[in-house]
């Protein structure tokens, strides 16, 4: 659910990174955090604890601003993969816009996988979202590990989804991280822009929300 306050003519939205335990998640966030150059952007927060590297949420606000004076800003938190934090899980997801669900491309961990999207089902349902019809991307990621389950048959197995194709990565080696991110960013804008006119009343059209949102360094752009 974006909030707009119209006095400030601000509109601020929520992405959440959501996933089994050490599917990398976090290391998503920080690939992001280094590689991103929007027009403005934040401190990332990282908080740790012994069985998870993420406790209650990592934040990544970043942003840019419409013709019309609109300040677009963009807040990106991961939940933690742990069972017995799941209560942070939900309120983390509260009012999300958009959420990327990182999965682990092992083949020991497609149970896990399996557990924490259903874990993500119920807990949208609890916060009064719909999986179907949220902007969602579902990347499966550590695809730099040998012996993983091979992409054609992942894709094949999610072909009949709504979050078809999905995005392969290595967030670890900053592979497919932007491409995820991007792919996020134009079912966000589609999900969002009319309702909040961003084209004809704030000159911010698909490709100035996903290029200015996604927005990386020369010497990193050259290397993706």
């Amino acid at each position: 659910m974006p909030d707009y306050q119209a006095h400030d003519n601000k509109l601020t939205l929520k992405v959440v990174f959501y996933g089994p335990a050490l599917s990398g998640k976090t290391t998503n966030l920080m690939q992001l955090h280094s590689l991103l150059n929007p027009e403005r952007k934040g401190e990332l927060m990282v908080l740790e604890t012994r069985d998870d590297r993420t406790l209650f949420f990592d934040m990544l606000p970043i942003g840019l601003r419409g013709t019309s004076g609109l300040d677009l800003r963009l807040k990106l938190y991961t939940v933690p993969g742990q069972v017995q934090h799941d209560s942070t899980r939900k309120a983390v997801l509260s009012r999300a816009d958009g959420i990327v669900f990182v999965a682990d491309s092992q083949p020991s961990q497609q149970d896990n996988n399996a557990m924490a999207f259903g874990n993500l089902e119920e807990n949208l349902e609890k916060v009064g979202l719909d999986i179907d019809t949220l902007p969602m991307v579902v990347q499966f990621n550590k695809r730099d590990l040998p012996g993983v389950v091979e992409e054609l048959e992942l894709q094949q197995r999610w072909a009949s989804t709504p979050w078809a194709p999905l995005m392969m990565a290595s967030a670890l080696q900053g592979n497919g991280v932007i491409e995820s991110f991007r792919a996020l960013l134009d079912r966000l804008y589609i999900a969002i822009s009319d309702e909040f006119a961003l084209e004809h009343r704030h000159g911010i059209f698909r490709h100035t929300f996903i290029d200015g949102l996604s927005a990386c360094h020369e010497a990193d752009r050259a290397k993706l």
